[in-house]
């Protein structure tokens, strides 16, 4: 998982705020229900938004409470669990195994080939509830490994594919919205595509791994060249979002869209500028 779809805590609202760690700790559990503790460990702030969105989209019932855990054994924290949250949790974990399982096959990885292990039962029963989604991440694995290998200088056909996938993740239902939805995954899965190869370039560097954005030096400043192309993939997401008929965590989910998925950027962005000019 990437991690980039997150909220700016600072322009949120305390009770906004407080309904979002509320969506997050209720993903946590559904994890632990679905694969046992160590799934848990897969937690993230996409799939977070992913349920706070379809939650809201399909006015799920919900299940509220308050409980401690692992992660926070003295206070009790209230969590919010739905339909959507089993969907986003599920979809998490797809995306988690087959990253695992890559990482194994890449380089060996005796961490992720037990972690992958962990969680493989728990998989197999998704693959066979959304054989579609299953079948959307195997893909973008196997298509994402040939564009490296190709070594594709074309920023959207790289970021394409984690559209691709991401499309087909958002996408719950058959349905009136499926368009959207679909819309909304694909545009802000090239975004988060293109943000973590712009964070990863001077890692990528020193190992020698594939990034596009290390192929196109010499055309234009990287800074510009990122910024311009994550202000249109957020500009596609904001269109789909905008059609969607949301409510209850309208505020919440603008804040994440137009603001939260911003803050790794700004930061990477600033910490470039002050390396360059010391």
């Amino acid at each position: 998982m990437f991690g980039y779809i997150t909220v700016n805590q600072d322009e949120l609202k305390i009770k906004e705020w407080k309904r979002y760690r509320a969506y997050y700790c209720g993903l946590c559990h559904v994890l632990k229900e679905v694969a046992g503790q160590k799934a848990r460990l897969s937690l993230s702030y996409d799939m977070t938004f992913l349920a706070m969105l379809l939650d809201d989209l399909y006015d799920c019932e919900q299940e509220t409470g308050e409980c401690r855990c692992v992660a926070h054994p003295v206070k009790k924290h209230e969590y919010i669990k739905s339909a959507a949250t089993q969907y986003a949790a599920k979809m998490n974990l797809l995306l988690c195994y087959d990253n695992l399982l890559d990482d194994w096959k890449d380089d060996r990885n005796a961490g992720a080939a037990l972690a992958a292990a962990a969680i493989r039962r728990a998989r197999m029963r998704i693959a066979k509830e959304y054989p579609r989604q299953t079948r959307a991440v195997e893909q973008y694995i196997e298509k994402l490994h040939a564009c490296e290998e190709k070594r594709e200088t074309n920023l959207d056909v790289a970021a394409g594919l984690t559209g691709e996938m991401l499309a087909e993740l958002f996408c719950w239902r058959e349905d009136e919205w499926k368009a959207d939805l679909s819309g909304l995954g694909f545009y802000l899965g090239k975004f988060v595509y293109l943000m973590d190869a712009y964070e990863d370039m001077e890692k990528d560097v020193k190992k020698g791994n594939y990034n596009p954005f290390l192929l196109t030096r010499g055309q234009t400043k990287n800074a510009d060249l990122a910024e311009h192309s994550l202000n249109m993939m957020a500009a596609g997401a904001a269109e789909h979002f905008e059609r969607l008929p949301l409510v209850e965590n309208l505020e919440i989910l603008r804040n994440i869209l137009y603001a939260g998925v911003w803050g790794k950027f700004e930061k990477i962005k600033a910490k470039r500028e002050k390396v360059e000019k010391e």
